[in-house]
């Protein structure tokens, strides 16, 4: 089948996929913007996508979503330098026109996979990965369960530590190299590429990812300086919370 066999059908699947990745990412931020205003109303917003039905089959969606996105995209990038050969270790001086986020996609995307890690480890591992675990009968201690829907607990106690805070804040701003490149290249490989309109989606996928990335960093700030309802929340000292990652 060409859409999984063809260059041209994997980066169709690699921009399908990160399209709706950037989708999700924009519900994420909405949501964690909660949590500067109310944390009550944001636990109550992790609570609804528990270990739910419908949010493991969004997790699970989700999954797959991020699976096929790097895949395809470290097959691509070996196809490409397969192709190259030799010719890539020639120095060349930068092609005119070519972004600096195009040639260090894989280096991005790196970077992305790392910092996805350190984010499941820190919220999803203390969250629905022990829901789950209860409902599948291993024994997780109670204090644990109890604080399963505390996400704004965890917000204000992971940002606190100052190394976290800054480990996030490279994240986020490969993610946003990442990204900016990713839409418009996404938009070009589904075929809006006339001048008018390329042009057009361009802007307004810079617009999207900036507005994600300022709002994931606005959460991070608020958690580290304690600032708005996350400031309400009593949490470990900095040097406590970060002995364990330092």
């Amino acid at each position: 089948m060409w859409l999984f066999n063809s260059s041209v059908g994997k980066k169709v699947l690699m921009s399908v996929t990160g399209l709706a990745l950037v989708f999700f990412l924009l519900f994420h931020m909405s949501m964690n913007l909660v949590a500067i205003f109310s944390t009550e109303g944001y636990n109550m917003i992790c609570e609804f996508l528990g270990a739910n039905w419908y949010a493991l089959v969004g997790t699970a969606g989700l999954a797959v979503l991020v699976l096929v996105h790097f895949v395809y995209a470290f097959i691509l990038t070996l196809q490409n330098r397969k192709a190259r050969g030799s010719q890539r270790y020639a120095v060349v001086e930068k092609p005119k026109g070519v972004e600096w986020a195009s040639q260090n996609m894989l280096v991005l995307g790196i970077i992305v996979i790392l910092g996805m890690g350190l984010h499941l480890f820190n919220f999803w591992a203390k969250m629905q990965l022990p829901e789950v675990l209860h409902m599948l009968g291993m024994h997780i201690e109670p204090n644990v369960m109890a604080n399963v829907a505390n996400g704004s607990g965890y917000i204000a106690q992971t940002f606190t530590c100052p190394v976290y805070a800054i480990l996030y804040i490279v994240w986020l701003a490969a993610l946003w190299f990442h990204l900016t490149h990713g839409f418009w290249s996404a938009i070009q490989t589904l075929g809006i590429n006339n001048n008018v309109w390329f042009c057009r989606w361009r802007v307004i996928g810079n617009v999207i990812v900036t507005l994600i990335i300022l709002g994931f960093f606005a959460v991070v700030v608020a958690g580290f300086f304690g600032l708005g309802a996350l400031g309400t929340i009593e949490v470990a000292a900095p040097a406590a919370c970060c002995a364990p990652c330092c």
